[in-house]
């Protein structure tokens, strides 16, 4: 989730009486030990009990403390606890003085329920989630993240029109540096499109020195191979992955290797060694591979020429060069279709 501004107010105090009040409680022993509670919980992920700490927090704020309601709320998120993670988000809603900072609560909240809808569609909570997009939107147009999914609430509504305005709305406040910016445009020019599930948006910096986006590979279909020098499946995958390389090297087909290597010189070494011509990328700390939620390699996600994420693969022995084969093929008659198209 995107968190474009956060800060919160009590707008009806003049400001010295909000920055009296503000010292006031952020020094309170009580309040200060109440959130490293909750910060510690949080690290040792005992998210329940971290939750307590930061409403207790909260509670020592006058019930209006958005740093502790905001800690609360992704907790909850983090949970999958998405019926209260939108209630909490309507106190924060209610905490925030600032036009922005409601905003950001108000897309909070829509997305709690967007959450809540599930694969299930619950008209009545879609609904309710495109509301709080839209209230999140009138209180702050440029807020992206609201756009994007209140065009995803209103594709998953069937309403497809509406849908495509959002994400064009979307790319307007965007930067085409943003990793979501390709994304957004693709959703824009087909809506149905956002209902598939999707890789998460990247871009990266190859050790070639090449910028890699996941949504500009142009048709191309994408193999994600998460792995390590030190891990011993993945060095008797090798030779398969550099078989794939070689076996598709002149068709719509990208290869990014992403390893969980700390020792950069080791990870180069290993790459030159054995001949790795491909995208080679180092994730040492993890970002791209929690973004994709895995924990474990050898991990494989093979992602067609639309974006969509077809298959994922763990461990040894999976066939990848099976589905890779498929996912071509399909890439091919799509790019004849579309010369054709073209020609006539």
């Amino acid at each position: 989730m995107r968190r474009f501004l956060y800060f919160f107010a009590l707008s009806f105090l003049p400001l010295s009486s909000l920055t009296i009040l503000a010292q006031e409680f952020k020094n309170d022993p009580a309040y200060v030990a109440a959130v490293a509670e909750g910060k510690k919980l949080t690290a040792q992920h005992s998210y329940l009990f971290a939750i307590d700490a930061y409403r207790k927090a909260n509670k020592i704020a006058g019930g209006k403390d958005g740093a502790s309601l905001d800690q609360v709320f992704m907790l909850q998120m983090k949970l999958g606890d998405y019926k209260n993670a939108a209630k909490t988000a309507n106190d924060l809603v209610l905490a925030s003085g600032d036009a922005r900072a409601k905003s950001v609560a108000e897309g909070d909240r829509g997305l709690a329920l967007f959450q809540q809808a599930g694969d299930k569609n619950k008209p009545e909570v879609l609904e309710a989630a495109h509301a709080a997009f839209a209230a999140a939107i009138a209180d702050y147009p440029k807020n992206v993240t609201a756009h994007f999914y209140d065009g995803k609430t209103l594709a998953r509504l069937k309403k497809m029109d509406a849908a495509r305005d959002e994400f064009k709305a979307c790319v307007s406040c965007l930067s085409p540096r943003d990793p979501g910016y390709a994304r957004a445009q693709h959703f824009a020019e087909n809506p149905e499109l956002s209902l598939a599930k999707m890789a998460p948006p990247f871009t990266v910096a190859a050790l070639d020195g090449r910028k890699f986006s996941l949504d500009e590979m142009g048709g191309k279909v994408v193999l994600i191979d998460f792995w390590a020098t030190w891990c011993g499946p993945c060095n008797r995958e090798l030779p398969h992955i550099k078989k794939i390389a070689k076996e598709f090297a002149n068709e719509p087909f990208v290869i990014i290797s992403v390893s969980w290597d700390s020792d950069e010189a080791k990870w180069k070494d290993f790459i030159a060694k054995n001949d790795m011509t491909w995208v080679q990328y180092r994730d040492a700390d993890h970002s791209l591979s929690t973004s994709f939620g895995i924990n474990a390699i050898p991990h494989y996600f093979t992602i067609d020429s639309d974006g969509v994420l077809t298959a994922e693969m763990l461990g040894e022995g999976s066939d990848v060069e099976g589905k890779l084969k498929k996912l071509i093929a399909k890439a091919k008659s799509a790019r004849q279709l579309e010369t054709a198209s073209v020609g006539n």
